[in-house]
């Protein structure tokens, strides 16, 4: 089995290629399990992990319709969708959102369509497709109404791989991702970047910035509970989901004080006293928009699982930065 990993050089990307490289099995076209015998990464700078004799990186464009032709073959059998211009940069950049979170998509559901070969097909969307009048708890009923050209791309991209599927062209699966916190590295032009960095810079003993207020809730995810819900997404039978094909994942309901609490408790009061609040207007509009807590019965039935509390994703990444 081939598979195609787009944004292969990004945070979840990484963190998938290493999973499947550890554990080669994923779901084929036929429903039986098969090796994994090549992983491609695509994204915009060379994905590292090519060092593998399995994984062959790319660096292009994801919106460019012949590499995709040249990327997609009849034996590339499983597609993960991670590539996207985050939040913050889609609503900077309107053209480039458009062209990479909509575009892209549009132009990849096309390149399986024309290889008529029905691959599997993860897409990773984003609680950002929901905003307006939220009930206090999102159900799995909830309209999508998004208040930001982001959540905008990403509903009209969920559609689009739920038609595909029904059309047969190919077995698309879409994971509506909580905020994956925490995130190593550096800050990015997500909007809910602060989640990760309020956590991430006190533990490594650097000032954070947080843009908004501590009684804003958040739904979240760890990253290695994103990466097994993306390789479990992948491994479903599509018979499971039947017609609807789009997914809210499980996830923690917090606040931000609660996470500076649950700092404090893990990394201590010096890490805590390293937060900054800087309230940001168009920071707090947005994230305010996001819905903070959800029901998610379906997911849970489907065999996808959430974080068991706040204090255990502070613990994971710290245990994860020390291996």
């Amino acid at each position: 089995m081939n598979v195609l990993i787009t944004g292969g050089a990004g945070f979840l990307g990484q963190r998938l290629a290493a999973r499947l490289r550890e554990h080669p099995v994923l779901l084929g076209t036929d429903g039986r399990e098969e090796r994994v015998d090549r992983i491609v990464l695509l994204d915009v700078t060379v994905a590292s992990g090519a060092d593998d004799h399995r994984v062959v990186a790319v660096a292009g464009d994801v919106s460019d319709r012949r590499l995709l032709e040249e990327l997609i073959q009849p034996d590339t059998t499983a597609i993960f969708h991670l590539a996207a211009v985050v939040s913050g940069a889609a609503e900077a950049d309107f053209d480039l959102g458009m062209r990479i979170n909509l575009d892209a998509s549009r132009q990849l559901l096309e390149v399986c369509r024309q290889r008529g070969h029905r691959p599997t097909m993860v897409f990773t969307s984003s609680v950002a497709v929901f905003g307006g009048d939220l009930p206090d708890v999102v159900q799995d009923s909830t309209a999508v109404n998004p208040q930001s050209s982001y959540g905008a791309e990403k509903a009209i991209a969920e559609l689009l791989v739920s038609d595909y599927s029904r059309r047969g062209f190919v077995d698309g699966r879409v994971l509506r991702l909580p905020t994956v916190s925490v995130r190593p590295g550096r800050p990015n032009a997500a909007v809910s970047s602060f989640a990760s960095g309020i956590i991430r810079e006190p533990l490594n003993g650097e000032p954070a910035v947080c843009p908004v207020a501590a009684d804003t809730r958040l739904w979240i995810l760890s990253p290695s509970r994103a990466v097994d819900a993306l390789v479990r997404a992948q491994q479903l039978p599509g018979d499971a989901l039947g017609r609807q094909r789009v997914v809210n994942l499980p996830g923690l309901s917090v606040t931000v004080a609660e996470m500076v609490q649950a700092l404090e408790r893990v990394g201590g009061p010096q890490a805590a006293s390293l937060i900054r609040w800087e309230p940001d207007a168009r920071i707090q509009q947005l994230v305010s928009s996001w819905p903070g807590a959800f029901s998610t019965p379906r997911g849970r039935a489907l065999g996808f699982e959430a974080d068991s509390d706040i204090d255990a994703v502070v613990r994971a990444y710290i245990a994860e930065q020390a291996t």
